[in-house]
């Protein structure tokens, strides 16, 4: 079949995109699902940092590659073998398709599924197959088992999660990677008890989420940090205590004074290992300092390298939130419907996918928290 999709042939094109325009618009031809795999369409796809860091070439991945991870459709064909989907089902898509038999599966760390991992750095769905050949009949990988910046994609069953039916599917979307990310960090990565304190760096799409979760668990206080106002007063409105303007005021010091000494938990979502830094200094005694942000792979972090044993401090990295796909989406949207995650908060933008450059030169410039492409 013939779909509408955004394919990258090329990355580290300079801003701004909408002249450079990195992301082709393209009619694509996508084959039919293969053994065990499924024929999507796409209602709502997120467009989120990890995509940018594609775009600029700080997560290299191989080229031409129809882009996008943070989804959810409908399906509408599946193929032999497949269990647990039928036509019509809606399903929100896991950036890491889950084998379900590796170790890291077998031990509830489907995070860090092995196979999930290597297909996703090919370029392939779990097969290792690619099912979508551009106009000029080049094949054409896939973001994270996902490519969901097309109208209709081909995933691995193990991509995705049936949802409620009745939830909103541009609502959806953003389950699969800013909320399950942000809120899953604080709930299965920190295990964040009631009571304890909290700052979270970077008002992103999941750092916000972080902060909902927070709140949820009980958290307190729930310090957010970022360098625009208008992101610290979204994440008062969904559950931070108090906010800290980068900018403006010393965020470590001001951490510290707030906590008595630091927070217990510190998040840190921007993906720069300067901040990172910054929220193992504004970690407490005895606390954990949790890396949800996706540096360049050349940089490094550098610590004291004693405080870790004297001051029994904890470094954690949180990939995915640690999720478990399968069982952290329904009970996150679950949450979402019980009113303890405000999600709507992070859908700033709703556009066309003929729209996806300017979009990206919007997020570039912390002008969005979460935009969604709708194919209506």
């Amino acid at each position: 079949m013939r779909t509408k999709a955004a394919v990258l042939y090329t990355m580290g094109q300079p801003q701004p995109y909408a002249e450079s325009a990195p992301l082709v618009i393209d009619e694509v031809t996508l084959a039919p699902p293969g053994f065990g795999e499924v024929l999507v369409e796409i209602v709502g796809a997120g467009i989120c940092h990890s995509d940018l860091s594609v775009l600029d070439g700080s997560r290299p991945r191989v080229m031409p590659m129809v882009m996008g991870h943070e989804a959810s459709g409908i399906v509408r064909e599946i193929g032999a073998g497949v269990v647990g989907f039928a036509p019509d089902d809606h399903v929100v898509f896991s950036f890491v398709p889950i084998c379900g038999r590796c170790l890291y599966c077998a031990s509830g760390r489907a995070a860090l599924c092995e196979q999930g991992a290597q297909a996703n750095t090919a370029g392939t769905l779990l097969s290792g197959a690619r099912r979508f050949t551009d106009s000029q009949a080049r094949p054409c990988y896939h973001h994270l088992g996902v490519s969901a910046f097309s109208q209709f994609t081909v995933a691995a069953e193990e991509s995705l999660i049936k949802i409620d039916p009745s939830l909103p599917l541009d609502k959806a979307a953003l389950f699969g990677c800013a909320v399950m990310t942000g809120v899953g960090a604080v709930v299965n990565t920190a295990q964040v008890a009631a009571g304890m304190s909290v700052a979270v760096f970077g008002m992103g799409g999941v750092g916000l989420s972080a902060v909902m979760g927070a709140r949820a668990v009980g958290a307190h206080p729930i310090i957010a940090v970022d360098r625009l106002e208008a992101k610290l007063a979204l994440a008062r409105e969904i559950g931070a205590t108090h906010t800290i303007n980068a900018e403006q005021t010393d965020a470590v010091a001001a951490i510290r004074e707030i906590t008595r000494g630091g927070a217990s938990y510190v998040f840190e979502s921007v993906g720069n290992e300067q901040v990172l830094i910054q929220a193992y200094q504004a970690t407490a005694r005895g606390g954990t300092t949790v890396t949800i942000g996706l540096p360049h792979p050349s940089k490094m972090f550098s610590v004291p390298a004693v405080s870790i044993a004297a001051e029994e401090r904890t470094i954690k990295g949180s990939y995915m939130g640690s999720a478990v796909p399968r069982r952290d989406i329904p009970r996150y949207i679950e949450m979402y419907q019980a009113g303890l995650l405000p999600v709507d908060k992070l859908h700033t933008h709703t556009l066309q996918l003929e729209e996806i450059n300017a979009a990206f030169d919007r997020l570039a410039q912390a002008q969005a928290v979460r935009q969604v492409i709708t194919f209506s």
